[in-house]
């Protein structure tokens, strides 16, 4: 007799819990705020810089630290206003660099052991950018060109250029933007969304009318939390869909990828809730709600890397974005989507999200209120 008595409550709490899900998913697709800001809103950037990126003829080209710096050669590439000599970074990130078609090409000029030619430049170039290497390979021949006649001893030439092409993907601005675009909707669904509907429940008097049926708080919760979790689901798979259809997003393992992302965003937005029950804890009404959660969002969507690497901010200033959780998501769908990273692979970086929910979920525990 007990154990059918439990099979029914259970029965009935998960009926419930599903019932609580509905009910605030229709709610969340009826309500204007909620489609803006989950889904058109990062939309219209992802849009916007999808269709501005790609206008750019200056051509980027770093100097391997090997090279022959004071070579006529090298000087002679600093006066040409197309190229953009890359400075402050080392040969490892200009490798990497290179390979996603961020860097033009790497020349290298070095002092030729048989003395004929006085010099050989090794001009690296890549895949990823094969137009702008080739309008490269064709400046670095004029300029060999000018130093050979400047040389006209008629024996021996100045110099010779050697190209190599590297195996690269290009990193397209969507490649950069989407990700963080998708990050931060996952953020202000959790935080703005969680804390308006909590605040609302509490001054309309639903919770109390909760508490006058079986259902379990947790499972209000829950509830809450699943519906929250299908919508912006949802939202993601049309971001995705829409940068990868329309504006070139690198998938590189295409659905593997997609799921991948859609994995790393759920375990995001479960960290993200726990800012709002922290928000709607804190704050007193609804009017009090956008001051507080403002306070989480906006130093995330400046400082997290959603527009810009951190790398370009000032070094006093990164040790602030690479404590944001952000950050690591940003950082974790950037490596999913173009370098093929697999769940597994950014670990080290859901371990840090993790780690901040179990802060504010200890904190939520303590200013949550219910009435």
């Amino acid at each position: 007799m007990n154990s059918e008595t439990n099979k029914t409550n259970q029965y009935s709490q998960i009926r419930a819990m599903l019932a609580l899900t509905k009910a605030s998913l229709t709610a969340l697709f009826r309500n204007p705020s909620a489609v803006v800001f989950n889904i058109l809103f990062p939309l219209i950037f992802i849009i916007v810089f999808g269709f501005i990126s790609g206008g750019s003829f200056t051509i980027d080209l770093a100097i391997d630290s090997s090279s022959d710096k004071n070579n006529p050669v090298i000087e002679s590439l600093f006066q040409i206003k197309t190229i953009n000599i890359v400075k402050d970074k080392s040969d490892e990130e200009i490798k990497k660099e290179l390979s996603k078609g961020r860097i033009d090409g790497l020349i290298k000029v070095t002092k030729n052991p048989s003395g004929n030619p006085e010099f050989v430049a090794e001009l690296k170039t890549t895949s990823a950018s094969p137009e702008r290497g080739a309008i490269l390979k064709m400046l670095m021949a004029q300029v060999i060109d000018k130093q050979n006649l400047a040389k006209n001893s008629g024996s021996s030439s100045f110099a010779e250029l050697k190209e190599q092409i590297v195996e690269g993907r290009k990193f397209k601005t969507i490649d950069f933007i989407l990700p963080g675009q998708l990050g931060f909707s996952l953020l202000s669904a959790g935080v703005f969304g969680t804390a308006f509907i909590f605040i609302s429940l509490r001054q309309t008097l639903v919770i109390k009318r909760f508490f006058a049926t079986p259902v379990k708080k947790i499972n209000i919760i829950i509830g809450e939390c699943l519906s929250r979790l299908t919508f912006s689901m949802m939202s993601s798979i049309i971001i995705i869909a829409i940068g990868a259809l329309f504006f070139g997003f690198t998938l590189v393992n295409g659905f593997a990828t997609f799921v991948n992302m859609l994995i790393l965003s759920a375990i995001a937005l479960v960290v993200f809730l726990g800012f709002g029950f922290v928000v709607s804890g804190i704050a007193k009404n609804e009017s009090s709600v956008p001051a507080i959660a403002n306070l989480i969002t906006l130093p995330q969507f400046l400082l997290a890397g959603t527009f810009f690497p951190i790398s370009n901010f000032p070094e006093w200033l990164q040790p602030v974005s690479k404590a944001l959780p952000l950050t690591y998501l940003n950082q974790s769908l950037r490596e999913i989507s173009f370098e093929g990273a697999t769940i597994l692979d950014v670990l080290p970086d859901i371990a840090i999200l993790l780690a901040w929910g179990v802060i504010v979920y200890a904190i939520a525990v303590k200013v949550f209120k219910w009435e």
